[in-house]
């Protein structure tokens, strides 16, 4: 029965046996060159036989001599011999197949494609995010095609080079190549490039932050005043921190020397004691913390505070020292010694074990000021009439002498501890800052910095055991005070706050032993404390 709509299927058993493909004949060797002969004289009359052509053909067909070799490497391995060859024609060889395959890849596809770019628009140069692309004044516009160069150049330029992730996979495998080939020939080649991958793999803070105190704006909090547990009933003269112990000892006009623990919260008071008909006008630790010495304003006679024993000690005469009154003094760096101000230019030096003194030394015009070496072997002298002696501690001998550039009236006169900076202030407020070296060496140094940002006489001058603050202070007027960076020389930003008085007339400025308080004397009686974040320590 026949249907019409049933597809007949091809009957296979009717096909014959499959047959082999018949291979194509073997050229021989002349008419193979022939061919290829022939080729390349069609491909010359047609002109596009060009290099990248020639090379596509050596690498698939190969060159002549390269076949010659072929030939002698078979007929060696048939008699068992093998041909060595130089790892540097290896190498040599290689690197011309890279090079090779990188100039026939086919370049990469851009992801996307705007047809705005495309467009023939010159950019305006002189926007503020572009300025940095100009290389002359000519460059007022330029087309986007060169502003995307030159984008292109100043990141490879801060890069260091064109970044890994935008290389292709035949550059990354040729660098790594040649980055194998110097590892073997250096070691000290490997482990760098071992720490930089270690650096690209991770993150983190890999730079430390540094301990150095920043300049521009200080870290710096206001705590309770130091004698807040006994403010003084007059004006404040003295304020000094404990050389060891975390202690503060204030003493003004109203006969009175404290101490005081300083925590930033409370700041308790330790110990009070009253001197009957004794103006303190000065007040310092000594050196081992142990005894406090205290001047007045118009006795020769001074005390002598042992806080060991509780004892108070007057000390009437001193043998040797011809001067009406006792007032300005300083401890000399090795503890036993105080070197005393005394009229008309002299300075004495007074050993604290026999109460007697020792030498003298004298400068022109009245001491303003002194200050010791960071080892304590020479002293700086301050005149009124705008002369720096250096005197020789061991000698008793003035080494130098130089007069403080444009000062008229020399006011105070500050050391730093490392033995760098030599502050001296001026009754105009201004304040020149030079380096102990030079001070030292020369008869007219030049200051590193002149500070002239009070307007007022420099009454107070110090530097902090770090040696990266001095504190400038005026007591003839309100918030008359500023705290400079170093080695910067630029005032802090933020001290004292502004429409906001706090510090009044400052007359004596301390740093705790780690700078990490602050505190100074006032007016009111009373020592404000600040606490510098940036110090960890007291």
């Amino acid at each position: 029965m026949e249907d019409g709509n049933v597809i007949k299927l091809p009957v296979t058993e009717e096909r014959g046996p499959a047959k082999k493909r018949a291979r194509p004949a073997k050229l021989k060797p002349g008419k193979e060159a022939e061919k290829r002969q022939k080729n390349v004289e069609r491909l010359a009359v047609l002109g596009e036989a060009d290099s990248s052509v020639k090379l596509l053909e050596e690498l698939v067909f190969g060159a002549e001599d390269e076949l010659l070799e072929r030939l002698v490497e078979e007929d060696e391995k048939k008699t068992g011999t093998l041909l060595t060859e130089d790892d540097d024609d290896e190498s040599a060889k290689s690197e011309a197949e890279d090079d090779a395959r990188l100039q026939l890849q086919p370049t990469r596809r851009a992801a996307w494609v705007d047809d705005d770019d495309e467009l023939e628009e010159e950019v305006d140069m002189k926007h503020r995010y572009r300025r940095d692309l100009i290389k002359g004044d000519a460059e007022s516009t330029m087309s986007k095609q060169k502003l995307q160069q030159r984008m292109r150049e100043q990141f490879q330029k801060s890069m260091g080079g064109a970044p890994s992730w935008a290389e292709s996979n035949a550059e990354k495998k040729k660098k790594k190549k040649k980055k194998t080939a110097d590892e073997d020939d250096d070691d000290d080649d490997d482990d760098d490039d071992e720490e930089e991958d270690d650096l690209m793999r991770r993150t983190g803070n890999f730079v430390a932050p540094s301990d150095s105190l920043p300049s521009g704006v200080l870290r710096i909090k206001k705590c309770l005043s130091a004698n807040s547990a006994r403010p003084s009933e007059d004006r404040l003269t003295t304020v000094q921190f404990h050389p060891s112990a975390q202690v503060v000892m204030t003493a003004g006009l109203d006969q009175s020397i404290s101490l005081f623990q300083v925590d930033g919260k409370t700041n308790p008071k330790i110990q009070s004691i009253h001197l009957e008909r004794f103006p303190v006008h000065r007040a310092q630790f000594s050196l081992d913390g142990e005894t406090v010495i205290a001047t007045s304003l118009k006795n020769k006679m001074f005390y002598l505070y042992d806080m060991m024993e509780g004892r108070v000690a007057p000390v009437h005469a001193v043998r040797g020292l011809n001067e009406a009154r006792v007032k300005e003094f300083s401890v000399c760096p090795d503890g036993g010694a105080l070197l005393l101000t005394g009229t008309n230019g002299y300075l004495h030096l007074l050993t604290l074990k026999t109460k007697e003194v020792v030498c003298s030394m004298k400068i022109n015009g009245n001491v303003s000021g002194v200050a010791f070496s960071h080892d304590g072997s020479k002293v700086f002298a301050n005149s009124e009439e705008g002369e720096v002696y250096v005197w020789d501690m061991r000698s008793s001998r003035c080494v130098n002498r130089f007069t403080d550039d444009g000062c008229v009236k020399g006011t105070s006169i500050a050391a730093s501890r490392n033995g760098r900076y030599l502050a001296c202030g001026s009754q105009s407020g201004v304040v020149n800052v030079y380096s102990q070296e030079a001070c030292l060496n020369s008869t007219n140094p030049k200051p590193l910095k002149a500070v002239m940002n009070l307007l007022t006489s420099v009454t107070s001058l110090t530097f902090n055991p770090a040696s990266e603050i001095l504190a400038i202070a005026s007591r003839a007027e309100d918030e008359a005070m500023r705290l400079l960076h170093l080695p910067s020389f630029t005032v802090f930003s933020n001290f004292p706050v502004s429409k906001r008085k706090i510090i009044y007339r400052a007359s004596c400025l301390d740093f705790s032993p780690h700078s990490g308080f602050f505190a100074l004397a006032n007016n009111k009686g009373h020592a404000p404390l600040f606490r510098l974040l940036h110090y960890k320590n007291f």
